[in-house]
This record gives C-alpha cells, structure tokens and sequence, in this order.
C-alpha cells in the first residue's frame, strides 16, 4: 500500500507510460500534491468566504489563452495550466510531457494513453489528501479543537492469529427470497436491509445472536437468521417463513395473505427491532435502528405580525414526500431535491391555526428542515392516493420520480436554511450557506431502491441493491446482475442513501473497545480470582496432610 511504503517509493502499475517514470519519480509525486493540496484550500476558502481573516486564494490562468480556471488542467512536468478544451492537450503534444491533472478530481491523463488512467496508489494518496485537508480545515460544533486525525487499523499479532483461526465467508450476500403468497413486499424490504452497511455490519458481528436471546417472536433473531442464510455461502433462494409468521404475531395489521405496504411493513419491521434489541431506551436510544435511521427535523413556525419564531424537534426514522402538487403543472419533471425543496418550503398557516404567545390568533408561516442528519436516510414516495369522501377510490400516482446516484443534503439542513435567511440566498446558492465541517459531510450514495410495478390493487415489489460498485435486481426469488442506469430509470416507491462520511465523536474511544477493555478486565480479575481459590485449596490439603502426619 502507498501509506506504508517510504516518501519516493512509490510503484506505478497500470499505464505502462507511467512506470516508466524513475528519475522524476519524486517530483512528479510532489507536484501531485502540490495541485491537489491547492484545489482542496481554494475550495474550502470559497465556501467558507464569510469567516474573517481567511486568505483567499485566486485562480489560475489558462498559459495559452489567458481565461481563468475554475478548473484547472495542470502540467505534472512543468509549470504550465491550461483548458481542457484543446490547450492542455496541445501543450502535452507541444512539450513531450506527458501527463496533467484534473486539480477538482485528481484524475491523470496520458497524453500517450490519449485518455484518463487510473492509478491504485495514487488513487490513494489522492484520498489521503482529502483526508488531511479535512482535518485540518474542520472544526467541529462541540468542540475547538480540529478533526481527530485518520488512523487505520494495523493488525497486531494477536489479531493475525485470530483471523488465521477464522472461518472464510463471502463478502457479499446475494440470496434471491421465495414468494410466501403475496409477500413481494416484505421480500422487497428484507433485501434492503441485507443491503445497508450498517445493519450488515451489526448482525454480522454477532451483535444479536438468537441462542443466547431470552426474548419470544423476537424481530432481532429473524434478522441475525436473515443474515445467516444470506451470507451462508448458499445461493439457492430461501423462504423466509419465520420472519413473516413472527411479523404476523406482532403486527395483527400486516397478518394474511392480501397484500401489504412495503413502507408500513419497513416502519413496523424497525419498530419492532427496536423492540427486540440491546440498548432500546425510549430517550436517546442508541439500539441498532436509532443510530441507522434516526434523524431529527425541526418544526420552524414564525408569526407574520411580530415576527417571533417557535421552534419545535421531531424524531424522524425516514422521510415521506409528496409527489403532486396542486400548485405545480402536470407536465413538470418530477425529482427527488424537487420533493425535498417543497417539503421544506414554508407553508402558510391561517389566522385559526396558530397562537402567537405574544400578539394572540394570527396568521403564519411553517417551515420544516433537517436539524440532524441520520446515517442512512429512508425517502418514501406518496404513490398511492387515497380519498377522504370515498376510502375505496383510491390510485397510483404513475409519475416517474428522478433521483440521484449521490446526494448532498446541506441545503436541507436547519444551519444552511437560517444562513440562507441572514444572507437571502436560495436554496441553489446553499453551498455557500454556513455548516459545520467540509460539504462532503453532507454527501449521500444511493445503495437501495424499493420499486413497486402495476396498479394499486395487483401490484408487485422488486428491489434494487447496490453491492461494492455492482448493481442487482431482486424479484422475489429471482436476482439478475443490473446496472446504476436500469435502477436510475424504476419506478421508485423507496429509496436509501448511506452517508459517505459517518459522524463520530473526535478524541473518544469508541464504546465497543470500551466494552472490550472491560471484558479483558474482568477476565483477568477471574483468573486471578480462580488462582487465589487454587492456592488456597493447595494450603488447606498440605495442613491436612500436616495433621495426619
């Protein structure tokens, strides 16, 4: 790997042009830096212009024509930036250099190649970069002090030992679900929660494991079995037949063969988790389903006469969005950031709907925003419509809803949404807007995608999943290889997005190694305790010896 091996050392592979650099091995490495590093400030400045005493950094000019870069195309052999359009490249031609860098992406390209190559080290010393930069420049909301700085984790020998001794599974569990009669949607669900890293991450470390839970119908265990099967090595498909009696038993409404809301089945499956795990508390909860899907919103309402805001929390375990709405046209493209833009639009209120706690009855406005971000967030479109005169005519809505690969959340967020009020700002200038942390703390990817098929009466559930870079389809028992474009283009009803960054608290030692410090104490202090009461055994026979002697 880059980082373990001395500054200068490093071994290209790849692109043949590019091992064959010796002499200027260093420097080219240096120069790397040098653009990457500079890109990473300038962005930073830009986005944080508003601070006081923060040096700005301008921008480059092409050497060929003279425009300003906003995106600079920089010489790895000299000290030429240039445009992309045709300068860099003429001047590569020009030179005999042969590659440049993208300054945004860190991306190399070879003038020899006559394309982008992709290079395994320098893919990595590009995200040390990143990483450095971030700590050096975020300081977080609960604390002065900057970002704790990135250690990976160096196997002792101890653990060497241990993953010797270990037994071989599969990185990846793709298990297609047999249709139990109607059970499209519990499949649909099910394959997306073996698909969010989190809860793969905490069943697999054995964190719930049903030998040893006391608990009856218990969700937990059905989800430790789930993960068990599917990460059993086993490709044919399984029925998961006790996870639906055990969510018939507990949710009477889900119970039968008619089918069912793949989105009320996820809210009772969580509820239900909840239930069944360690650490459930009904404040601050920090059970599996809290620390994967819990976010908090905040309820801004603000009187129109005096002005007086009144703020109000509300935990969220996902978000449900509109997807018509009558003050739009019916021929408007409808997209995931749209929905999120009219859900956190102020709404106004009549003069009967709210009480000012200063001038009385009087007419205002509500606003939502995201005060917390969760790690995985849950979108819920409103497909299915249904009447309040006539409860049986109800529809789908067919519309095709658009949404993206990767989300940026920012402009969503309480912080962004005051900022933008002080500086009267839109919501598509939001990257100015003020945060804690570099903006990538708020990126999004897309792993899941629930999608319902036909009409609200005989529909059908399939499920997109996204494993590493490689995109699956699941229908019931059926899993075919797709791609991110065929899961772009479904008729989405749900959709998961992991955060790219997870949040932590900078200089504390994480819980579970607490816990396990603890353990190994505790163990000690057993032994010592068993070779106390040996001793003391020991004693006892040699006195009883003594006596008959």
């Amino acid at each position: 790997m880059f980082g373990e091996e001395p500054q200068g050392t490093t071994q290209f592979e790849g692109c043949p042009h590019l091992a064959d650099i010796d002499d200027g091995r260093d420097a080219f490495i240096k120069k790397y830096k040098t653009v990457v590093t500079w890109y990473m400030s300038r962005l930073h400045d830009s986005m944080h212009h508003h601070q006081a005493k923060r040096r700005k950094i301008g921008s480059p000019a092409c050497g060929t024509c003279n425009v300003v870069l906003s995106r600079p195309y920089v010489c790895l052999r000299c000290d030429y930036s240039g445009c992309w359009d045709a300068h860099v490249q003429e001047h590569l031609t020009a030179t005999g250099h042969c590659f440049c860098v993208d300054a945004k992406s860190g991306c190399i390209f070879c003038s020899e190649c006559d394309d982008f190559i992709y290079d395994a080290d320098l893919a990595e010393l590009y995200t040390s970069i990143l990483v450095s930069s971030e700590e050096r420049y975020t300081t977080f909301q609960d604390s002065k002090r900057k970002r704790e700085p990135y250690k990976p984790w160096n196997p002792s020998a101890k653990d060497n030992n241990a993953l010797q001794g270990a037994i071989e599974l599969p990185c990846q569990g793709r298990r297609g679900l047999f249709n139990l009669g109607q059970t499209c949607f519990l499949n649909a669900i099910l394959q997306s929660f073996v698909a969010n890293p989190l809860l793969r991450n905490y069943f697999l470390s054995d964190k719930h494991n049903e030998k040893g839970c006391k608990f009856k119908d218990c969700t937990c265990c059905e989800m430790d079995r789930l993960f068990t099967e599917v990460y059993s090595g086993n490709t044919a498909p399984f029925g998961p037949t006790s996870f639906l009696t055990t969510t018939w038993r507990a949710s009477s409404e889900l119970s039968g063969y008619a089918q069912q809301d793949a989105h009320e089945f996820f809210i009772s499956a969580l509820n239900q988790i909840h239930a069944t795990t360690k650490g459930s508390t009904k404040l601050d909860c920090i059970c599996i389903v809290h620390t994967t899907f819990d976010g908090l919103l905040q309820s801004d309402v603000k009187c129109e006469k005096c002005g007086t805001v009144t703020s109000t929390p509300d935990p969220m375990l996902d978000i449900s969005l509109e997807i018509e709405s009558k003050g739009e046209s019916a021929g408007q493209e409808v997209t995931l950031m749209s929905c999120l833009r009219r859900y956190t639009k102020p709404e106004k209120l009549g003069v009967n709907d709210y009480t000012c706690s200063k001038c009385g009855r009087a007419s205002a406005s509500k606003r939502l925003s995201i005060r917390r971000l969760p790690p995985v967030l849950s979108f819920q479109f409103k497909r299915f419509e249904h009447s309040v005169v006539d409860k049986a005519s109800a529809r789908k809505i067919e519309a095709r809803v658009r949404f993206p690969s990767t989300l940026n959340m920012a402009e969503f967020t309480t912080l962004a949404m005051k900022s933008q009020e002080k500086t009267g700002r839109s919501g598509s200038h939001s990257h100015h807007a003020h945060h804690p942390g570099p903006l990538a703390t708020y990126d999004y990817d897309l792993f899941s995608v629930v999608c319902h098929e036909g009409q609200i009466d005989n529909g059908h559930y399939t499920c997109f999943t996204r494993h590493q870079d490689e995109w699956y389809r699941f229908d019931d028992d059926k899993v075919t290889h797709s791609t991110l474009g065929a899961c772009l283009n479904s008729q989405a009803y749900m959709c998961f997005y992991v955060k790219r960054h997870l949040d932590y608290k900078p200089y504390e030692t994480p819980s579970y190694m607490k816990a396990r410090e603890a353990e190994v104490l505790k163990e000690k202090e057993r032994e010592r305790e068993r070779e106390r009461e040996e001793a003391a055994r020991q004693r006892e026979l040699e006195d009883d010896l003594l006596a008959t002697v």
